[in-house]
């Protein structure tokens, strides 16, 4: 199967080189003379601003007047053809240090408009909005995403892998948006400091799109065929500057912080301990395009808590990263491999140990290299000479990539890692893998894939140590293929990464088809996903077959149902309940099937849900569930939302019957576009725990905020503390 796959990337670059060379250039700028297929037609000449621009909502300066306007939207959703009911307009300008930009939303639609809270980076389809997709590179892969909510909430991230957004970036900008009965207006001033592009050139690529719940319509300026977000950087628009952006200066920033915290762990009898410090970040803008980023004393402690699940798996699960300093330029350093087996994870980094300091140099070299370099350190704490367990060890992490452009969006990455034990007895440990990947992304992007080897070195861990795979997907607007493929060696290891699980070889087939009648229902078809995993002898581990119908509604709800059939051959003794001192034994068989449905609700409303029932077999056993989330808001000012889980599992003797609740009320109140509260608690049977987590920020200047956290742990059976800390931080962005 693996060369099934390879053929086909063969055959698929070879297409792509000879219409690479076919394809002419239509229209070029004077510095940047870049070859494009999707939407040369769609251009918007930005021209510099004679007056200054006030950020005041109201788009009523001379240099608004004159500037060419971006209108005529077209529809991508429901359908990708023909013009929204409502109708934007979009203007641009510029200055020497900021470029500007000015948005109408006429609203044709009687209602209120839907907008959720003041909450930063709110959730894309819950809010009226504008988002804006900047490729400054012209490499129609990587950018940067700016937006607003009908209620003035910001919205920024960067931007990977042709359409990915990771919105825990943030930068200094300003806007202002003002509601009117027949419109809503946002202006933007977003200093070019704030974005990495390249110096001298006349030409990016940008979109913006409008989603509008009322009439259940999403639109953009260049047009986006519907199977793909409007987000994809692959139909951009083009934005012609009037002249060539002038080189920047050096740009320099820091963000010194001071923190404190109280904490008490009951179950040791410790009494309270208090600790105090500082640190600070800093960013270096070596060019436009290239920045060194620099940590002392880092404290992740405003960092959101992660919404926690009922385990009821064999092998790790996956928690993104949420600290700001991995962020930028993040794709770098951890888009190589599968999500289930990753060279690079960096929530490794201070799992154990806090960091004492970390430097990371990341960007573009050119139009076609990339680079990007970590090196972090971890304190060692405790006495060695008492500890046997290595938890306490002081650790180098360094991480080196190196990627290059091919064709008009693939790419061919090479990644190391290297994990450094320090101040071992006996001499030094290390762990390192080495690893290269190639990344397919055909012009139309309806083709995407990925080929990859990795290998491992552990002194400790002879024999083979490799990571391989290979994917490829075909999605039109109708029909989506993919099939993926990988190995992974007994003793591949990755420290620093994530591997789900090792020793095995994996099939993953899936298919999907869609009927889109636009009417009532808009749309509605068949998904069909497999996993056979197999043993390093090709004998079969697992399978997991899943078939389902799904069926949306112009109300914005959707149900689908659907049958898994399951078998598994345990490679180790294993406890489903992970509390039961029973345990499944190793190389027992067991087979089954269950069923599901799932429902969600119109998220226009001010009261929504989403729901799934399941029932089936569980390994020796049965097992009924259902999960969802409950959500009530009060716009802007107040969200609440209730996540739950019910797991009810009945294996036969000598295991006892197993019922599970989790259960996570959360509040967030939005006061203003400054101040935020929020409230999560998060009950959990299956760990015996009850986490409640309070975070109040105010962001009193751009960037700069004040956190108080208070953290609280408690038996869910007496209803004992565990283990509580309050946490100060105060920081300020000097730039």
């Amino acid at each position: 199967m693996k060369f099934l796959i390879f053929g086909l990337f063969f055959l698929l670059n070879i297409l792509a080189w000879s219409s690479e060379k076919k394809l002419s250039v239509t229209k070029q700028s004077k510095t940047d003379p870049a070859v494009r297929k999707n939407n040369d037609e769609f251009i918007l000449n930005i021209k510099k601003a004679n007056d200054a621009i006030k950020i005041d909502g109201l788009i009523n300066e001379p240099d608004w007047e004159k500037a060419q306007r971006a209108s005529d939207f077209r529809l991508v959703l429901p359908v990708d053809s023909g013009s929204p009911k409502s109708q934007s307009e979009v203007v641009m300008t510029y200055d020497e240090k900021a470029f500007y930009l000015g948005i109408t939303f006429f609203d044709t639609v009687p209602g209120k408009r839907i907008m959720e809270s003041f909450r930063r980076d709110f959730n894309f389809g819950n809010n009226d909005n504008v988002l804006v997709f900047f490729d400054t590179f012209l490499d129609q892969t990587n950018g940067f995403s700016f937006g607003a909510s009908a209620s003035g909430a910001k919205w920024d991230g960067t931007m990977s892998d042709g359409s990915a957004i990771n919105l825990n970036w943030d930068c200094k900008w300003d806007s202002k948006t003002m509601q009117y009965d027949d419109r809503w207006v946002t202006e933007m001033r977003i200093p070019f400091r704030s974005v990495r592009f390249k110096s001298g050139t006349d030409r990016w690529y940008v979109n913006f799109s409008r989603l509008d719940l009322k009439t259940n319509e999403k639109s953009s300026w260049a047009p986006v065929p519907r199977q793909f977000p409007t987000a994809s950087l692959a139909y951009t628009g083009v934005l012609q500057w009037d002249e060539p952006l002038p080189k920047s200066k050096m740009m320099f920033s820091v963000i010194p912080y001071i923190f404190g915290s109280a904490a008490k762990n009951f179950e040791t009898g410790e009494s309270t301990s208090y600790r105090k410090d500082f640190g600070f970040d800093a960013k270096l803008g070596i060019t436009t395009s290239m920045n060194l980023d620099l940590t002392y004393n880092p404290d992740f402690s405003q960092a959101e808590v992660d919404q926690q699940v009922t385990n009821l798996d064999r092998f790790e699960l996956f928690f993104p990263e949420k600290r700001q300093f991995f962020l930028e330029n993040s794709d770098l350093f951890s888009n190589y491999g599968f999500g289930s087996v990753t060279p690079f994870f960096s929530r490794r980094i201070g799992l154990d140990a806090p960091v004492l300091a970390g430097a990371r140099l990341s960007g573009k070299l050119d139009k076609n290299w990339r680079l990007g370099i970590i090196n972090m350190q971890t304190e060692k704490i405790g006495d060695m000479e008492t500890d046997s367990t290595g938890n306490q060890l002081s650790r180098n992490f360094f991480v080196a990539s190196l990627q290059r452009k091919l064709f008009s969006r693939s790419s061919i990455g090479m990644i190391l890692v290297n994990k450094e034990y320090m101040d071992e007895p006996g001499g030094q440990k290390f762990n390192r893998v080495a690893g290269i990947d190639y990344n397919l992304a055909s012009r139309s992007n309806e083709w995407k894939g990925k080929l990859f080897y990795h290998r491992s070195f552990s002194p400790e861990n002879p024999g083979k140590q490799f990571a391989q795979g290979s994917w490829l997907s075909y999605n039109s607007k109708r029909l989506s293929l993919e099939l993926a493929q990988a190995s992974v060696s007994e003793n591949y290891n990755a420290e620093t990464g994530f591997v789900r699980r090792k020793g095995y070889h994996l099939l993953n087939p899936e298919f999907s088809y869609l009927w889109i009648p636009n009417k009532k229902v808009v749309s509605h078809g068949i998904e069909v996903e497999a996993d056979y995993f197999f043993s390093p002898d090709y004998k079969q581990l697992d399978h997991e077959l899943t078939m389902s119908y799904k069926v949306e509604f112009s109300s914005r709800s959707i149900l689908s149902a659907g049958i898994m059939d399951f078998y598994t051959r345990l490679d180790a003794d294993f406890d489903p309940t992970h509390i039961s001192p029973t345990v499944l034994k190793k190389g027992t068989e067991y087979s089954s099937n269950a069923w599901f449905v799932e429902y969600m609700s119109d998220t226009r409303k001010f009261f929504n849900f989403t729901t799934t029932l399941g029932r089936g077999g569980f390994y020796s056993g049965d097992i009924n569930f259902f999960e969802g989330q409950l959500t009530y808001r009060y716009q802007p000012y107040m969200k609440l939302s209730m996540n739950y889980s019910y797991s009810d599992i009945h294996l036969p003797a000598p295991f006892e019957r197993a019922n599970f609740w989790l259960i996570g009320p959360k509040l967030d109140l939005t006061l203003s576009e400054k101040v935020f509260l929020s409230t999560f608690v998060q009950y959990n049977e299956q760990i015996d725990n009850m986490n409640i987590n309070m975070r109040f920020q105010w962001r009193y200047k751009p960037v700069s905020d004040l956190f108080i956290v208070y953290t609280d742990n408690y038996y869910t059976g007496n209803w004992s503390s565990r283990n509580r800390a309050l946490v100060l931080k105060l920081s300020y962005w000097f730039n």
